[in-house]
């Protein structure tokens, strides 16, 4: 296992190498001039060198691609074109706000997809089984846009049930940061009417991410737990006597668990990659809403410093994946 880690961790440098490669020479190529963004609309041309100068886009392309590695090497993203502040520091302040709707909604997804897939499983061909197919191609078949906007029409404008966006509502200062959690911090704080008021904020925005991982994740569980339930050790633990609920999550789940821990680790590095559309209907301050301004105003730096976390936590979450499969079958972790 040990040996495992060494070489992901290996192939995660390369990785991350690559793909600042790519990212560089796709960013250079578009049509733009983001020094003439950075300087403002009045801004002369002197002005405008100046700029340049100092983002070193005077450079040749290979020049700053250099520079960009020595900083990559030293843990420095560069310079954020329009906050002037270090895209490290930038995406520290925004990381925990979608890490916590992640979060959420993975949690919630689980919990409602992995119960719906074993019953449809344990009811094949019955009601249950063909409202799930239903429930899942409704899922998956509705952009996450849309959804947003309609449970904002329809549970903010007309209910009232929930707030529009924003993580806190008006009134309510950010508990003490300890992990920059709301949900978290709140609790530690003690400060149980921020809690349920910031649980209150994720409802909304973590229902539209969660849909789509919902239909995969359920149709997932179904079909692995098919497969094992045919199984002649599941025909033994019956044979035995044993209840039907023991047999069904003591001996059956866990063997169908792999490919369901595979769809839940695809899926937090997808939700934390995708949260922009999220993000932007739903004024959630994370990384997604970030990077949608940043590729509005060309902020290179920070357009870079986000495809390389999203690389990176998805290289991590393969990795523990990996972990996960030795952790529930011992016989990959004696291979």
């Amino acid at each position: 296992m040990a040996q495992l880690i060494v070489q992901r961790l290996a192939f995660l440098a390369l990785t991350l190498l690559g793909m600042s490669l790519v990212l560089f020479v796709i960013t250079r190529l578009i049509p733009a001039d983001p020094a003439r963004i950075a300087a403002g609309e009045y801004a002369t041309r002197e002005m405008i060198q100046q700029v340049r100068r100092e983002l070193a886009l005077d450079r040749s392309i290979p020049e700053q691609y250099w520079i960009y590695v020595r900083g990559l090497l030293r843990g420095d993203l560069g310079v954020s074109i329009q906050t002037r502040r270090p895209v490290v520091d930038d995406l520290k302040m925004h990381f925990p706000a979608t890490f916590e709707l992640t979060l959420f909604s993975l949690t919630l997804s689980t919990l409602v997809a992995i119960p719906l897939g074993i019953t449809a499983a344990t009811h094949r061909g019955e009601g249950a089984d063909h409202a799930s197919r239903i429930a899942a191609l409704v899922g998956i078949s509705l952009p996450i846009f849309w959804l947003g906007l309609m449970l904002q029409l329809v549970f903010y404008k007309h209910l009232g049930w929930f707030p529009f966006g924003g993580r806190l509502s008006t009134g309510f200062e950010p508990p003490p940061p300890v992990t920059s959690l709301y949900l978290l911090d709140s609790l530690v704080a003690g400060q149980w009417r921020t809690f349920a008021d910031a649980l209150w904020h994720l409802v909304l925005p973590g229902v539209a991410m969660s849909s789509i991982t919902v239909a995969i994740l359920s149709r997932m569980t179904r079909a692995s737990m098919l497969d094992v339930l045919r199984c002649e050790y599941v025909r033994v633990a019956r044979a035995k006597g044993l209840p039907e609920r023991y047999v069904i999550y003591r001996h059956a789940l866990r063997n169908a668990a792999i490919p369901i821990v595979t769809v839940l680790g695809i899926q937090f590095g997808i939700l934390m990659a995708g949260a922009v559309l999220t993000e932007t209907i739903f004024s959630w301050p994370g990384v997604g809403r970030l990077a949608f301004k940043s590729i509005e105003t060309l902020d290179y730096p920070v357009i870079m410093g986000f495809a390389l976390a999203v690389t990176f936590i998805f290289s991590v979450i393969n990795l523990l994946i990996d972990i996960c499969y030795g952790l529930l079958d011992p016989r990959i972790r004696v291979s």
